[in-house]
């Protein structure tokens, strides 16, 4: 909306406060500035006001508003008077108002940093969470604006304008006065106020999510009046999946003597339904779906699902038809699945929906899956049917113009019926935010991830997103340090859900291995140790073994407290006729399934050749006991069992929750999901019920090759691990708080970034590295330049012998193979040599800008840096200095802020690190000094924005300290971020 020639020329309209949010019950809205536009619509929203409301917000009757009160409400400068409007459907269900005000409670302008702050909202609309969302946008908007403190006077009775500000988070002082309640509101954000926030957040996109699936009635527009086609295709899998709601058939091209179709009732619109719908799933040309996004949003419809294709996948038109496809249906407070969508699937019993293009509605289970491509989608959804596995839910995002994988984790999350979410997605429109989320996520419920387009270097077809510049190596590593578990292929995301969905973690990496085939135990063997593991010796039972045989090794082997998880390999029996017999899978999988019944503490996974019918005996259900506890505690901290060894079922002797903190980790922060209705109890009677899931207790993965379950098991290792580590959180240590002058860093980047007009900053010289760094602790060795032979023998006297001679020159810089730097020069005549040397070998002084710097005590070369990245953050990297991290990339890298925990695992986790800890003999380095030195960068990157890019080349350390030789830093004005700002929806 354009600001009119009536507002002042000197503020123009701030448009980028318009934002659309998540309600509390899961609808949308618009906030955005009022303007002088907006007098009709002030009038109509104050006339449907209660007066009990219009009494709250004024302190006296006042049964409508006067010229001169609209005209004061409409008419704002946007820094000492702004006014802010909720709208669903262009209409106002909501407003608040700023003035600023000095000591004396009088308007005011700049440098008064209070303003009086007032609320009003529909009471239709009360509840839905209208004022907390004003509340969080009005207080951005005035920090904007140098305002610092909120003051509101609010009526005792008043009750839920004072939840509001109580719930806010954020500092607040109250007094009475004169029958009021006077409260006053600190503005700056608090570690508080930024987790109701999120709180809010979280549970408002859940919820949003929740009633895309699960709703009481579902609308097929663009139904075809003949079998066949998009719309039909979805309205038959729609009653063949059992769908507990109401469904209707809707086409304006519909006879108008047609009632029915399929069995459900037949509507040319929306309007002549006399009930509610709540999702409509949309199978028109695109031409036509602003027409029938307007007839939803016209009646009341609160999702989409857009199967419609020609949007953005298109180019730059069908990419502005998209945006215009979500401005108009988020006017009207409704998400939307889609473009180019392949459908929802729920499969929960009271719900049983299948709106999607699949001919099949998948098993019950556990696993919640998310896809933002319609093919990856149906090669998912088919193989998991082949593999017996169950879902709990499906989103194919297709262009994924609203709803996201982000969306998807928020309500997975809080979703009890999913123990697992699978996300293939090709591209990530808040990383930041999906890091956040992830971790949340991963501390309860494993995350998979596929990543697709990982090296194209573009936005898939359809996706407008912010391009990150960062790696796919450094997405894959920040996405581990949020616990997430990143795979290669959907194969692999597959292979590793049915291992998480259906059995316990591991408590360590330790593997029993037993089967009827000594070659297969050896693949499995060798498999283990390329990942990471540590199998035992596999025990061969021999090709004579029997399913008893089975039974009593796995037995054994689950009450062994030496092992943390256990893979079975099998191959046909071979009979006394010489031939294989491929028909026993059912026998052997009840023989595996009664060893694992007494309730396993531990992981096992089948591998097997050929035998028929056992992997779908495997994923069968082997009973209708209450999930196992997913317990990771480590198999040090577990009573031993005994001895001799087990004939029978193996019980579990770990305790599912330790009762001390000495015990073990803590236990998981969600408790045990509660157990599902199990086949033939459907809510309609008519309707066959889903069949029982292939993914919970009891069900044992099966793989055809040994490298696929022992990788997806391998995943399962490190991911407990994570969570062990998560359960205790790392810390900032308090002695850096003492060694850091922020304030002195502050003002040095102020001031260098006034002498830089050009907005995408400048670097800063040596000197000037040197000493911002050293504001944050971090010593640099000063260097001298030598511009000729004279030069370096004077630089040399002052710095003190053993010395270095490097250039400087960018083609030349940390290049020691090219002959570049010399090092321990002992006295003025190897110096002179050495200089000579150079200039000879290399060219120029001028062209190679020589320096002279004093030797350091040798050690390791390492490289350290920071960056920030518009879409990820600020991210820390380390590696060793040269070819481990220039030619193999041999890199690490975790999100700022790192924690003395992230710190440690950045230098570990690289290849090279027993370069580190004393390899070969080697004397072991001091790792406290460099994780010390990590720590300060992280907080200097991470308190100073502006400092963009830090680079420490190399850093040597040594057995006793490091030693800082090169720095660069560039400053710059610091990217927005769309992160700790009020919540919104994006706008791609």
């Amino acid at each position: 909306m354009e600001p009119t020639p009536e507002q002042s020329p000197h503020h123009a309209y701030p448009d980028h406060w318009e934002a659309d949010v998540v309600l509390r019950d899961g609808g949308t809205a618009r906030i955005r500035p009022i303007t002088t536009d907006d007098a009709e619509r002030l009038v109509s929203f104050y006339e449907q006001v209660s007066d009990e409301s219009k009494y709250y917000r004024f302190f006296a009757p006042y049964p409508r508003l006067s010229d001169r009160d609209v005209h004061r409400f409409t008419h704002h400068d946007y820094v000492d008077r702004v006014g802010l409007a909720v709208t669903i459907g262009g209409e106002f269900i909501g407003t608040v108002r700023y003035d600023r005000i000095n000591d004396q409670g009088r308007p005011a302008s700049a440098p008064a940093d209070e303003a009086e702050v007032a609320f009003l909202v529909q009471d239709a609309h009360q509840g839905r969470g209208v004022a907390s969302a004003l509340l969080e946008h009005i207080a951005a908007v005035a920090r904007e604006r140098g305002i610092r403190r909120f003051a509101a006077e609010v009526l005792p009775a008043n009750n839920k304008m004072i939840k509001v500000f109580r719930d806010g988070g954020y500092t607040q002082r109250r007094s009475f006065e004169d029958g009021s309640v006077h409260l006053t509101l600190d503005l700056e954000p608090t570690e508080k106020s930024l987790a109701v926030q999120r709180g809010r957040e979280q549970r408002a996109e859940a919820r949003s999510v929740q009633r895309l699936l699960a709703p009481g009635s579902v609308a097929v527009i663009g139904t075809g009046r003949t079998p066949g086609g998009v719309g039909r295709t979805v309205l038959r899998n729609l009653l063949a999946s059992g769908y507990t709601g109401r469904t209707y058939a809707v086409n304006r091209a519909f006879d108008e003597g047609l009632a029915t179709l399929d069995g459900v009732p037949a509507h040319r619109s929306l309007g002549e339904i006399d009930e509610q719908v709540d999702l409509a799933v949309i199978a028109v040309p695109a031409h036509r779906v602003p027409e029938a996004v307007a007839d939803c949003g016209e009646h009341g419809v609160q999702g989409l699902v857009v199967l419609s294709a020609g949007y953005a996948e298109r180019g730059a038109e069908g990419r502005e038809l998209q945006r215009e496809l979500v401005r108009q249906a988020r006017s009207y407070g409704m998400r939307i699945i889609g473009p180019n969508a392949f459908g929802i699937i729920n499969t929960a019993e009271s719900v049983r929906l299948n709106a999607s293009l699949a001919p099949e509605s998948p098993a019950r289970g556990r696993i919640g899956l998310f896809t933002q491509s319609g093919a990856i989608g149906i090669a998912l959804l088919s193989g998991l049917h082949r593999r017996g596995a169950g879902l709990s839910s499906f989103i194919s995002a297709g262009n994924r113009a609203d709803v996201s994988g982000n969306d998807f984790l928020q309500y997975s999350f809080e979703d009890p019926d999913t123990d697992v979410a699978l996300l293939y997605l090709e591209s990530l429109g808040n990383p930041r935010k999906f890091n956040r989320l992830a971790r949340r996520t991963a501390a309860v419920k494993p995350v998979v991830v596929v990543k697709g387009a990982r090296h194209s270097g573009s936005t898939p077809p359809g996706h407008a997103v912010p391009v990150s510049r960062i790696p796919d190596a450094t997405v894959s590593a920040l996405m581990r340090q949020a616990g997430v578990i990143r795979v290669d292929t959907v194969t692999e995301m597959v292979d590793a859900g049915l291992l998480l969905a259906g059995q316990p973690l591991p408590a360590g990496p330790r593997v029993a291995i037993l089967g009827n085939s000594e070659s297969l135990g050896l693949l499995t063997y060798d498999a283990c140790l390329a990942e990471g593991l540590r199998p035992r010796p596999p025990i061969d039972l021999t090709t004579a073994a029997s399913p008893q045989d089975f039974r009593d090794a796995l037995a054994e082997a689950l009450a062994d407290g030496t092992c943390d998880a256990v893979i079975v390999t099998a191959i046909p029996w071979v009979g006394e006729n010489g031939e294989a017999e491929t028909g026993d899978g059912q026998v052997l999988a009840a023989a595996l399934h009664k060893a694992v019944a007494g309730g396993s503490a531990k992981p096992v996974a089948v591998v097997h050749v050929e035998i028929g019918g056992l992997a779908e005996a495997l994923a069968a259900a082997s009973s209708t006991a209450a999930p196992r506890p997913r317990t990771v505690t480590p198999a040090a901290d577990r009573p031993r069992a005994a001895t001799t060894p087990s004939t029978g079922p193996a019980r579990s002797t770990a305790p599912a929750t330790p009762t001390a903190p000495e015990a073990g980790p803590a236990p998981e922060a969600r408790t045990t999901p509660p157990v599902r209705p199990g086949p033939g109890s459907p809510t309609d009677p008519k309707a066959s019920p889903a069949p029982e899931a292939a993914t919970g207790p009891g069900r044992i993965p099966a793989y055809p090759a040994a490298e696929r379950a022992v990788r997806a098991l391998a995943e399962a290792v490190k991911y407990a691990q994570w969570r062990r580590q998560a359960a205790v959180p790392g810390k900032i240590p308090e002695f850096l708080d003492d060694t850091i002058d922020e304030p002195g860093a502050a003002a040095l980047i102020e001031a260098q970034l006034a002498t830089a007009p050009d907005p995408r900053g400048r670097p800063l010289t040596h000197d000037e590295a040197r000493e911002l760094l050293g504001r944050y602790g971090i010593d640099v060795r000063p260097t001298l330049p030598a511009p000729d032979p004279e030069a370096a023998v004077a630089a040399a006297t002052r710095l003190g012998y053993p010395v270095a001679l490097k250039t400087t020159a960018p083609h030349l810089r940390h290049r020691a193979d090219l002959g570049g730097v010399r090092l321990d020069i002992a006295d003025e005549e190897a110096l002179r040599r050495a200089y000579g040397e150079l200039t000879d070998l290399l060219g120029k002084p001028a062209e190679l800008l020589p320096v002279v710097q004093a030797m350091a005590p040798r050690g390791v070369d390492t490289v350290v840096r920071a960056s920030i990245d518009a879409a990820a953050g600020a991210v820390l990297s380390f590696g060793l200095a040269g070819a481990p991290s220039e030619l193999l990339g041999d890199t690490a890298h975790r999100l700022v802020p790192a924690t003395d925990r992230d710190a440690a695992e950045l230098i570990r986790s690289i290849r090279a690190a027993p370069v580190l800890f004393g390899w070969r003999g080697s004397a072991p380095v001091d790792t406290a000094a460099l994780e010390e030195l990590l720590l300060r960068l992280s907080r200097l990157v991470d308190d100073h924005p502006e400092v963009v890019s830090v680079a420490l080349e190399p850093v040597v350390v040594a057995p006793h300290g490091l030693t800082v030789l090169g720095a660069s830093v560039r400053l710059a004005p610091p990217p927005a971020r769309n992160d700790l700002g009020p919540r919104r929806l994006p706008n791609y």
